[in-house]
């Protein structure tokens, strides 16, 4: 497992501790950031956003549930949840949407997930080499109230380079979920 000699002061400025994250980072850009954050004692959510113009773009989390439901269209996906103790991987295609007490449900043949938007707070497209064999990933990432990765979706996990159509298709997504700065 990757280690990292950076630690993170309280009496570090914003910019400081920014520039420290992506250094941490920079050591090895194949490195998992649940990890990395786990290594530095922060919330996930603070590596991504320290990463943001670089491999990171924050979308607009206001449109969450209209980005879920867009991601039918990408077809078979990598959705990954973890928890402080498990991780799991799921292979399938969005689709079968509902709403219902709350939840954004997501029944298609292949995924079932019940999403609780009230507990999420952001969203990150991100692309870095993969940890399994160094691929470019293509990623968008959700992350609740506390910072942690409520779920991540993964566009090409399975190994190999995007394709050039599936770069664009990702690209289209960011250009039109970015966030408006």
């Amino acid at each position: 497992m990757f280690q990292t000699d950076i630690t993170l002061s309280p009496e570090m400025t914003e910019v400081e501790r920014q520039n420290a994250i992506r250094h941490a980072f920079n050591q090895d850009r194949s490195q998992m950031t649940l990890m990395l954050a786990h290594q530095l004692q922060i919330p996930e959510v603070e590596i991504i956003r320290a990463l943001e113009g670089d491999t990171a773009h924050e979308l607009n989390f206001s449109r969450w549930e209209e980005l879920i439901r867009a991601f039918e269209e990408l077809g078979d996906v990598t959705v990954i949840v973890s928890n402080g103790s498990t991780t799991i991987e799921s292979f399938g295609q969005f689709g079968g949407f509902n709403n219902a007490q709350g939840f954004l449900n997501v029944r298609s043949k292949s995924l079932d997930m019940h999403i609780r938007g009230w507990e999420l707070a952001d969203v990150f497209a991100f692309r870095k080499p993969s940890h399994l064999d160094k691929h470019e990933s293509l990623s968008f990432q959700f992350f609740d109230k506390r910072g942690t990765a409520a779920f991540k979706v993964f566009l090409n996990f399975d190994g190999g380079e995007p394709s050039a159509d599936l770069k664009q298709r990702y690209d289209d997504f960011i250009a039109k979920f970015q966030k408006n700065l």
